[in-house]
Formats: structure tokens, C-alpha cells, sequence
């Protein structure tokens, strides 16, 4: 069940660092609109060092492109904030790091820069490992903060349940 909130519990990201560590697992971090905050929340937990393998905040389609390789003609086709480019990032995060774990999220926090397609709170996220890859797309509501805060928290709940695939 997703449980849908603006609040982020402590220690939901310590859960993540003790879960990936006990596993031997590490994660990188392709984040768009919520800026290295799940990186952020993360690395705030002690210990979270042999876990967070790296974090890339990409937030132009140029960095998308130079960074984790998403093809120029997928940002052109389908947008920035699509399942293609989270599927994309997910997958140049893990080919440009040693992570066994990737993540990414793109999306429109506001208050600008929604549209009829892709309103304020539309927000793609993409986890994947050895094997598997996961995607869903959300619709949050709020403000920017609001919307940056939902994106992180699912996000950290997704490494949680898919950290066993």
C-alpha cells in the first residue's frame, strides 16, 4: 500500500541504510525535481556511506543527456518528465556508477511549468537492479515543497519493497 503524505518519517531513510546494508547492497540517486534530497536523507543517517554509492542531481535535459546518457531524442520525443527519460536516467545512473540499486525521479513540482498533459505534481520515478526495473508514475498534490517531499518519500518506500526484487 502507497501511503501518500508531505512528511517524510525519520526513519524511513534509516530503514533504506539499514536495509541496503545488511543486504550488501549499495544505491545510486538520479534525481530531477526533488534536487539530492533522497540523497540528502540518506547521507544525513550515520553509517550511510557503504550504502549511498553516489547521487547525480540533473536537473537541465543537458545534464540528463551529459551525465547519464539519455538519448537527445528522447527528452525531444517524449519529455523530460516521462516514463522513457526515468527509465533512461535509472539506467545511466547505474551504468555510471558500481551501485547494485538505481533510482530516479523526474517531474514538475511548480509552480511553473505544468500543462494539460503534464500538470503541476506529475512526477515519474524508476528503481532498478540486476535484472529488474521498476516505474510509476504519480500524481501529487500541493505546493513545490509539498510535491518535492511526496516524490522523496515514495521514492524511499520504493527502495524499500524493491530492494528484495
Amino acid at each position: 500500500m502507497v501511503i501518500v503524505t508531505d512528511e517524510i518519517p525519520e526513519h524511513l531513510a534509516g530503514e533504506v541504510v539499514s536495509r541496503l546494508s545488511d543486504a550488501s547492497l549499495s544505491l545510486v540517486t538520479a534525481e530531477s525535481c526533488t534536487g539530492g534530497w533522497v540523497a540528502k536523507l540518506i547521507t544525513d543517517i550515520p553509517g550511510s556511506s557503504p550504502v549511498i554509492e553516489r547521487g547525480f542531481v540533473t536537473y537541465s535535459n543537458t545534464s540528463k543527456q551529459d551525465l547519464l546518457s539519455v538519448p537527445g531524442s528522447i527528452i525531444t520525443e517524449h519529455g523530460a518528465v516521462s516514463e522513457s527519460c526515468v527509465k533512461a536516467m535509472v539506467a545511466g545512473a547505474l551504468r555510471n556508477s558500481q551501485a547494485t540499486l538505481g533510482l530516479a525521479i523526474t517531474g514538475i513540482a511548480g509552480p511553473g511549468g505544468g500543462s494539460t498533459e503534464k500538470p503541476i505534481g506529475t512526477v515519474w520515478l524508476s528503481w532498478a537492479g540486476p535484472g529488474w526495473l521498476k516505474v510509476e508514475q504519480h500524481q501529487f498534490d500541493g505546493n513545490r515543497d509539498a510535491v518535492r517531499r511526496q516524490a522523496a518519500r515514495r521514492a524511499l518506500q520504493g527502495v524499500l519493497e524493491f530492494s528484495d526484487a
